[in-house]
């Protein structure tokens, strides 16, 4: 654990407004800690920097006495889940990370930092998923935590949430990456979530505590998301996603990119087939992922679709004339010929069942689960 000298340091380091990343980078690699660079006094710092960047590292911000006191509170209020800082030569610090063009240089986690150093696998995709979609999110977290893998996502709303929810619980559990100080959980609906994931998973981020949801900080975040990773699933993701962002980093890290393919109607499915198209692998199960990943698969992996539904088709012939895609009450009569007042009532019965979901628009999907 870092005492409380060197933690002031640090947060003088990369807190002094006008001081980037890539200015205390500099600094480190010349002056080897926080301590020494401003312990080597103006000279030195000037003859390596120039004289604004110098000129910033004078004097502590005024933030800092409070910034310092608040991260030394949270550090020792731990009693509902281990709290850390690591710093880039931390051996718990993820070698992953290391291997990456951008690593952050210090880091708030809440949880089971072990899993910073685990096998991992990203699942991420659209805010506003299907139904369909999320349960698929869900059920590839399942079975990919089953075969050992730590899902990493980004604790957002749609699939980032399923994704979560489906690898707790299982060998691998998940990691969130988040764009917020540690302090504040955004979005707020995921409150109960991310309590969760600090008591079984683990909570990470770089910015500092009270770090606000800044719109530019969540870009910027998926690229822990993607270099943690052995590789990034998308799920679901329309053409303009910030799930392609993660997945074009990705590919700059050297990871793998898979996608799962969808109606070629659905919007949601938009992002993962231009994905496909420049060559993600196209994957239906998660026996697909592991096998690209080199890794044995569970027999829970092997016999399930996209929506993790086994070989037998549906027992229901509304079911059967779904299919797949959203489909009209007036087209789906038309498939089945039965009358739209009977057919609005079937569908009813199938919807409280959780067999079928009630999309916007007045369209209707059959959902597949395990």
């Amino acid at each position: 654990m870092l005492e409380r000298d060197e933690l002031a340091a640090w947060l003088r380091l990369l807190e002094t407004p006008g001081v980037g990343l890539g200015t205390a980078r500099r600094v480190l690699a010349a002056f080897g800690s926080p301590e020494a660079v401003f312990d080597a006094g103006t000279a030195a710092r000037r003859a390596l920097l120039g004289p604004e960047a110098a000129s910033a590292l004078e004097t502590p911000p005024e933030t800092l006495p409070a910034l310092l006191e608040a991260t030394w509170r949270w550090l020792a209020e731990s009693s509902d889940a281990p709290r850390h800082v690591l710093t880039l030569g931390d051996p718990a610090y993820p070698s992953a990370w290391l291997e990456t063009a951008d690593p952050p240089l210090l880091l708030y986690a809440i949880g089971r930092i072990e899993l910073l150093r685990a096998p991992a696998i990203a699942i991420v995709g659209s805010r506003n998923p299907t139904p369909q979609g999320a349960e698929n999110a869900r059920a590839f977290a399942r079975a990919l935590g089953d075969a050992g893998l730590t899902v990493v996502s980004g604790l957002a709303l749609g699939i980032d949430g399923a994704a979560h929810d489906g690898a707790l619980g299982s060998a691998g559990s998940t990691v969130a990456i988040v764009g917020t100080g540690l302090d504040r959980v955004y979005p707020r609906r995921h409150l109960a979530l991310a309590r969760r994931i600090a008591h079984d998973g683990l909570i990470v981020g770089e910015y500092a505590l009270g770090t606000p949801p800044l719109a530019p900080n969540f870009p910027r975040r998926n690229r822990l998301i993607a270099g943690l990773a052995r590789g990034t699933l998308v799920v679901e993701a329309a053409l303009q996603s910030g799930s392609l962002i993660t997945a074009r980093m990705a590919v700059e890290a050297g990871r793998e990119v898979f996608a799962i393919p969808g109606s070629i109607h659905s919007p949601q499915s938009r992002g993962c087939h231009a994905l496909i198209r420049q060559g993600a692998k196209l994957v239906e199960t998660a026996a697909h992922v592991l096998e690209e990943l080199r890794l044995d698969a569970p027999a829970s992996a092997c016999g399930t679709d996209a929506g993790g539904a086994a070989s037998a088709g549906p027992r229901d012939p509304v079911l059967e004339a779904l299919g797949h895609d959203p489909v009209t009450l007036d087209a789906l009569a038309a498939r089945t010929g039965w009358p739209p007042a009977e057919l609005s009532a079937h569908l009813l019965g199938l919807e409280l069942a959780g067999e079928v979901a009630r999309l916007p628009g007045q369209l209707f999907q059959r959902l597949v689960r395990t």
